[in-house]
C-alpha cells in the first residue's frame, strides 16, 4: 500500500515535469507553424463533470484547443460513430477523446477512431500494436502508463518481476500485460472467481487491481514488500485522474508533430514489378495481362501520397486531390523533361474512339520507361471525357434555348422567369448578380429595375449566324461535320446550320489542361466566349448564367488519376487535348503535382503530342506561359522507319505488311529522312532548350542505321543521341537514356519563347509558319482576317497562336514529308478560346471532326462474356 501514497507524494512531480515538456514542445512546434492549432476534440454525452474539466483545464494549461462536442445523454452509437467519423476528417483535430459512459464504449465506437488520433489508445489497432511492441505511429492507453510510472518509481527494478491482474479486463488489461511485460516482467491474470486467487497473488511482487462489486482479499494475502495498484481507490483515482489527464494532452501535442511530419516531403519507397520481356516480344495486351499491378493504394503509399488525398476508382486507379500542392508548396521541383516524337504511323487515329488512347501518350511519368498497362485504360477510364463533353453540350442547349426564349418572350415574361418568386421572395442568384454588375447597374432588388435595365439584364440578343461555340461528341462521325439543329415543330422554326467537334476539340478540354486549380477553372470557364450579339459585341458562358453547373460537372475530372506503368512506377493521366486541334500536352496540375511529388532530385517526363512542330511549340508558347514552369531537358524520340518514311519511303496503311523498304537496311532513305531529325532539333533549340535523341530501335533496324542517326543527330546539335531498346526490354533497355537525360539535364539552358505576346496576332502566325514550319510566307483567307480585326477590336490581340495543322507534315499538306520549303502556309479561319487563353487558327484542310475510315478498328473489339476480358483493344 505504501507505493500508492509514495507515487501520490510524487504526482506532482511528474505532472510538472511532462506539463513543462508539453509547453516547450509545443512552442516548438508553433515557431516553426504557426499557423497550426493542436486540438483535443471531447466527446460527451450529458453534462460536464470532473473529469472532463481536469481534461479541459489540463489541455489549457499546455496550451491545446479545446473542441467540446456535446452529445444528448440518450444519444445512439451510430450518433456516436457519425461525430466520431466527422472528427476523423477534421485536420484541425489531432485528438479525440471518449468521454462517455461504459455503456457506449463498445468495440464499433472505439475503432471509428482514427488511431492516429486515439490519444486515449482504446482502438484495437492501437491496443495491438502495444502488444506487439511498437508505439512509434499510436497511443498506449494513458491509465496503463499511470500504472507503468508507479512501478518505475519502486525501489526495486521490474525486470523479472512477477506481477498478477485481478479484475482488469478489455483493451486495459491487454495493454497493461504487455507493457510490464516489454519491460522485463512475468504477467499472470485472474479473475476475481478464480479458485487460484490467494495462490497467484502471494506468488506475486506486483498486485495490480480493479474492485467490482466490492470485492477484495484480505491483507495476509499480501507478502511484505509487494506494490499493491488497486485502480479504483479513492487515492488511485485522483492520481489516475490527474495522469491520465495530461498523458492525453502529451498525446495530442505527439500526434501534431506527427501530423507535421506527414505533411513534409516523404523520400520514395518504390518497389518496382518485375518485368520478364519475351522474345519475339508479344503483343501490348498480351504484355498488360502477363503483369500484375500493385494496388493503387500502394502505389500512392510508395510515393509519399496520404491517404486522404487519394480518391480510389477501382483497385488500379485513383483520382489525387489538389491539397497536394498546397501540402507541398514549399518543397523545391524537381527535372521537368518534355518528350516529343517524329511520327510514321499513328493506329489510334484509326479507332473509333480515341481519347483514353490520347490519355494513355499524354501523360506525365517518373521514368523513363514509358511500357504501360494497356488495358487499365478502357473507354471510360475515370469519367473526364463524358464530363467534359457534358459541360460542353450544356453551354449548347443553354445557346440555343436562350435565343428561342428571347424570340417568343417578352420582356416581362423573360423577367418574371429568370428571377421567379419563391415563397413570395424574388433575388437575384449570385451570377445573375455579377452579370447587373457587368452592365452597370448596382442594384440587388428585382423590383427596383427600370423597364430599360429589365430589358439590357434578359436579352443577350445572341445572333444566330455568329454563334461560335459547337457540340462535341468523342466518336470518329463524320456526318456530324455539318448538321442543322431546330428543325421540330416546338421549336418554332429557329433552325440554324451547326456541327460537332470532337469532344477533344472542345475548349473545356484545353481549360482542364490549362487550369492550376478549381477557382481558375471556375473563371476561365465563365469567360469563354460562345458567340455575339446583333452589335458585335462577345456573348460568355458567364452571361449565359451556366459557370457555376460548368464547375460543378468538372470538380472531379479537375483532379489528375494516378496509374502505374508495367513496372509499377506511377503516371499521371489528366487531360486530351490533340497537339494537331488543340495544344496537345497534359495538364499544367498533372505537372505540378508530379514535380512536388519526385522530390528535388527526382524527374518528370511529360509528352507533347507529335513533334516539334505541333505539341512541342505549343507546350513552350502556351502551356509554360501558364504554368511558369520551363522544361530542363526535350527528349525528341525518333525511329529508323520513321525516317525512312520522311526520306522518301512508301506510303504505310494500318493493317498492311509493311514495304521492305522498311524492313530491309536502306541508309541512303535514312539519311535523307535525318533532315527532319535535323528540323526537329533545331525547332527546339528555338526555345533555348537542349535535346536528346532517344532512337527507338525495332528488331528490323541495323546496327549500320542506327549508328547513321545516331551520328547524324549529335552532328546536328543533340547534346546525346542514345539507341533505345524499351520496346524488347522495358526499363532497362533505357538505363543509357536515363543516364543521358539526367547528365543534360543538370546543364543549364537558355530557355525562351518564339514571340512577344504583344506582337500582333498575323505576326505570331507569320512567326511560327517560318520559324517552325519553314514556310515563305502565310495567306489570309478573307474570313480570316474578318477574325482577326473582331479579336482586335475585342482585345484578345494579346493571346498566345494554337495552330490547328496537320501532324504529318511540317507543312500544311499531309503528303509532304521531310522539310518541305517554298510553300505559302494557307489560314483558312481564326477561332478564339478566350477562356483557355489562345487563339486557333485553322490551317488548310484541318478538320476539328476526324472519320472513320473504311475499316474502323471496332471490327476487331470484343468482349468475352465469361471472363470479362476485352479483345482486339492493342
Amino acid at each position: 500500500m505504501c507505493l500508492m501514497v509514495k507515487c501520490a507524494i510524487c504526482v506532482h512531480l511528474i505532472y510538472s515535469d511532462i506539463v513543462q515538456k508539453c509547453r516547450e514542445e509545443l512552442k516548438a512546434i508553433r515557431e516553426t507553424n504557426p499557423d497550426l492549432k493542436p486540438t483535443l476534440a471531447i466527446i460527451q454525452a450529458g453534462e460536464d463533470d470532473g473529469l472532463l474539466e481536469v481534461n479541459k483545464k489540463m489541455a489549457g494549461q499546455i496550451g491545446l484547443n479545446v473542441m467540446q462536442i456535446c452529445l444528448p445523454r440518450q444519444c445512439t452509437e451510430d450518433e456516436v460513430i457519425d461525430e466520431i467519423l466527422r472528427l476523423n476528417e477534421d485536420s484541425r483535430v489531432h485528438g479525440i477523446f471518449l468521454h462517455l459512459p461504459q455503456s457506449f464504449l463498445s468495440r464499433s465506437v472505439r475503432n471509428a477512431i482514427k488511431p492516429q488520433k486515439d490519444v486515449d489508445g482504446v482502438s484495437d489497432l492501437n491496443v495491438g500494436r502495444v502488444v506487439l511492441g511498437d508505439q512509434r505511429d499510436g497511443f498506449a492507453s494513458p491509465v496503463a502508463g499511470a500504472v507503468l510510472e508507479m512501478l518505475a518509481r519502486h525501489d526495486s527494478p521490474l525486470i523479472g518481476k512477477m506481477a498478477v491482474l485481478v479484475g482488469v479486463e478489455g483493451p486495459l488489461k491487454a495493454t497493461i500485460q504487455c507493457l510490464l511485460q516489454n519491460n522485463g516482467m512475468m504477467v499472470q491474470t485472474c479473475q476475481w472467481s478464480s479458485k487460484h486467487l490467494q495462490k497467484q497473488i502471494m506468488d506475486s511482487d506486483v498486485v495490480i487491481l480493479l474492485e467490482t462489486d466490492h470485492k477484495s482479499f484480505p491483507p495476509t494475502w499480501i507478502r511484505p514488500g509487494v506494490a499493491v495498484i488497486n485502480l479504483s481507490s479513492a487515492l488511485m483515482e485522483v492520481f489516475t485522474e490527474m495522469f491520465v489527464a495530461v498523458v492525453i494532452c502529451q498525446h495530442v501535442v505527439r500526434s501534431s508533430r506527427r501530423w507535421i511530419q506527414e505533411q513534409q516531403y516523404q523520400p520514395w519507397r518504390l518497389r518496382p514489378l518485375k518485368l520478364q520481356p519475351l522474345s519475339p516480344v508479344p503483343s501490348d495486351i498480351e504484355i498488360s495481362r502477363a503483369q500484375t499491378p500493385k494496388p493503387i493504394s500502394q502505389l500512392a503509399q510508395e510515393i509519399g501520397l496520404l491517404p486522404e488525398e487519394l480518391e480510389a476508382y477501382g483497385n488500379t486507379k485513383a483520382k489525387v486531390h489538389l491539397s497536394l500542392l498546397n501540402r507541398l508548396q514549399h518543397q523545391p521541383n524537381g527535372k521537368y523533361v518534355l518528350v516529343f516524337y517524329i511520327m510514321f504511323l499513328i493506329p489510334y487515329f484509326l479507332c473509333e474512339s480515341r481519347y483514353c488512347l490520347y490519355q494513355k501518350l499524354q501523360k506525365t511519368a517518373y521514368s523513363l520507361s514509358l511500357n504501360f498497362f494497356p488495358i487499365q485504360f478502357n473507354l471510360h477510364l475515370t469519367g473526364d471525357i463524358h464530363a467534359i463533353t457534358a459541360a460542353n453540350n450544356l453551354v449548347a442547349a443553354a445557346i440555343d434555348a436562350r435565343i428561342l426564349h428571347e424570340a417568343t418572350q417578352s420582356d416581362k415574361a423573360m423577367y418574371r422567369r429568370l428571377v421567379p418568386s419563391v415563397n413570395g421572395v424574388r433575388c437575384f442568384s449570385p451570377i445573375q448578380m455579377a452579370r447587373l454588375q457587368r452592365l452597370g447597374i448596382n442594384k440587388s432588388d428585382p423590383s427596383d429595375l427600370t423597364p430599360e435595365e429589365v430589358r439590357a439584364f434578359v436579352r443577350l440578343d445572341l445572333d444566330p449566324e455568329k454563334v461560335t461555340w459547337q457540340r462535341v461528341v468523342d466518336t470518329n462521325d463524320r456526318f456530324l461535320r455539318k448538321i442543322t439543329v431546330g428543325q421540330a415543330n416546338t421549336e418554332k422554326g429557329h433552325a440554324r446550320q451547326t456541327q460537332f467537334d470532337i469532344a477533344v476539340a472542345s475548349e473545356i478540354m484545353a481549360i482542364l489542361a490549362l487550369t492550376d486549380g478549381l477557382a481558375d477553372m471556375r473563371a476561365r470557364l465563365g469567360r469563354m466566349v460562345v458567340g455575339s450579339n446583333r452589335n458585335g459585341q462577345p456573348i460568355t458562358a458567364d452571361d449565359l448564367g451556366v459557370t457555376g453547373a460548368l464547375a460543378v460537372l468538372m470538380k472531379d475530372a479537375i483532379k489528375p488519376t494516378l496509374m502505374q506503368t508495367l513496372e509499377g512506377t506511377p503516371v499521371f493521366v489528366h487531360a486530351g487535348p490533340f497537339a494537331n486541334i488543340a495544344h496537345g500536352n497534359s495538364s499544367v496540375l498533372a505537372d505540378k503535382l508530379a514535380l512536388k511529388l519526385v522530390g528535388e532530385e527526382g524527374f518528370v517526363v511529360t509528352e507533347a503530342g507529335f513533334g516539334a512542330d505541333i505539341g512541342m511549340e505549343k507546350f513552350f508558347n502556351i502551356k509554360c506561359r501558364t504554368s511558369g514552369l520551363k522544361p530542363d531537358v526535350v527528349v525528341l524520340v525518333a525511329t529508323v522507319r520513321a525516317l525512312k518514311m520522311h526520306g522518301g519511303g512508301p506510303n504505310v496503311t494500318a493493317g498492311v505488311p509493311l514495304p521492305k523498304e522498311y524492313i530491309n537496311e536502306n541508309l541512303q532513305l535514312v539519311a535523307d529522312g535525318c533532315s527532319n531529325l535535323k528540323k526537329q532539333i533545331q525547332i527546339a533549340h528555338l526555345f533555348g532548350v537542349p535535346v536528346v535523341v532517344a532512337l527507338n530501335v525495332f528488331k528490323t533496324d541495323t546496327q549500320a542505321e542506327i549508328e547513321l542517326v545516331c551520328r547524324i543527330a549529335e552532328a546536328s546539335g543533340a547534346s546525346a543521341a542514345v539507341q533505345c531498346h524499351h520496346w524488347s526490354r522495358g526499363g532497362r533497355g533505357s538505363v543509357e537514356l536515363a543516364q543521358a537525360v539526367k547528365k543534360v539535364a543538370s546543364q543549364k539552358n537558355n530557355f525562351q519563347f518564339l514571340y512577344n505576346l504583344q506582337d500582333s496576332i498575323v505576326e505570331k502566325i507569320r512567326t511560327i509558319a517560318q520559324k517552325v514550319y519553314g514556310a515563305d510566307d502565310i495567306e489570309l483567307s478573307p474570313e480570316a482576317q474578318a477574325k482577326i480585326d473582331y479579336y482586335n477590336q475585342q482585345g484578345f490581340g494579346a493571346l498566345p497562336i494554337c495552330m490547328a495543322k496537320t501532324h504529318l507534315s511540317l507543312s500544311h499538306m499531309p503528303e509532304k514529308k521531310g522539310v518541305p520549303t517554298g510553300f505559302i502556309l494557307p489560314i483558312r479561319d481564326i477561332r478564339a478560346s478566350i477562356g483557355a487563353g489562345f487563339i486557333y487558327p485553322l490551317v488548310g484542310t484541318m478538320s476539328t471532326m476526324p472519320g472513320l475510315p473504311t475499316r474502323p478498328c471496332f471490327y476487331d473489339i470484343d468482349l468475352d462474356p465469361v471472363t470479362e476480358e476485352i479483345k482486339g483493344l492493342f
